[in-house]
């Protein structure tokens, strides 16, 4: 009966205790963050005397796909045993914080091409699972003043009301905006709907005084400027 009891409190023990401390996560990612595989990572997060059992069914259940874990809400991450409402919340904020890296430290970026107004979002936005629409708006000296989120959906003409893409940009007295949207395919290649949009948004910037400079379709690795293209745009 003891040695049945000694294999089971064994094989029952957290995998960290049994570790040399020089292959515990928390010390790993001390000495050379970089190196550290997705599950010392996110063990080091979660934390506890569990916390690779619970990384590694973390990772399982998402199939080692980051991506996959960034879109997940923390009701879902939550799911996982060993992970409650205050890890997933945590866990959230850790690939949040790890996303801002990518975006520029500037303040007020400048938008003087379709490339910096990519720069921007393409990050986020070619994470998103479902398309969203945003509006970048920019001064006279084309700073960006804010990026808001206007739609989430379908980016179609018989969806996208025109005068709540200019309401922000009219509320700040913005001269100008940059639209973009994603699509979630990964493939940024322009619909007829995505032409459509942008002719009736170059008309309504016309009357309104607010110049659109852009309109951007961000895929997975790459993005189309309907500008560049002269879709929706004069002598499109």
């Amino acid at each position: 009966m003891n040695t049945l009891l000694q294999i089971t409190t064994a094989y029952a023990q957290p995998k960290l205790k049994s570790m040399p401390l020089r292959e515990q996560p928390a010390y790993r990612v001390t000495q050379n963050a970089t190196a550290c595989n997705l599950t010392e990572l996110m063990a080091a997060v979660v934390g506890g005397a569990k916390q690779i059992e619970i990384a590694q069914e973390l990772m399982t259940h998402f199939n080692n796909d980051i991506r996959r874990l960034y879109q997940a809400h923390p009701a879902e991450l939550a799911k996982v045993k060993g992970i409650n409402q205050a890890t997933a919340v945590r866990i959230k904020a850790a690939l949040n914080l790890g996303l801002r890296l990518s975006l520029p430290a500037e303040e007020r970026p400048s938008i003087n091409s379709p490339a910096d107004a990519a720069a921007l979002v393409q990050s986020e936005m070619a994470l998103l699972e479902k398309e969203h629409l945003r509006v970048l708006l920019l001064d006279r000296r084309n700073r960006v003043l804010d990026n808001i989120e206007v739609y989430q959906g379908s980016v179609s003409s018989s969806q996208v009301r025109v005068g709540e893409v200019f309401q922000p940009a009219v509320g700040r007295m913005a001269s100008a905006i940059v639209v973009c949207h994603n699509h979630p395919s990964g493939d940024p290649t322009p619909s007829p709907d995505d032409v459509a949009v942008t002719r009736a948004m170059v008309q309504a910037g016309k009357l309104l005084d607010i110049t659109l400079l852009d309109h951007l379709v961000i895929g997975q690795n790459k993005w189309v400027s309907l500008k560049e293209r002269g879709l929706g745009f004069e002598g499109g």
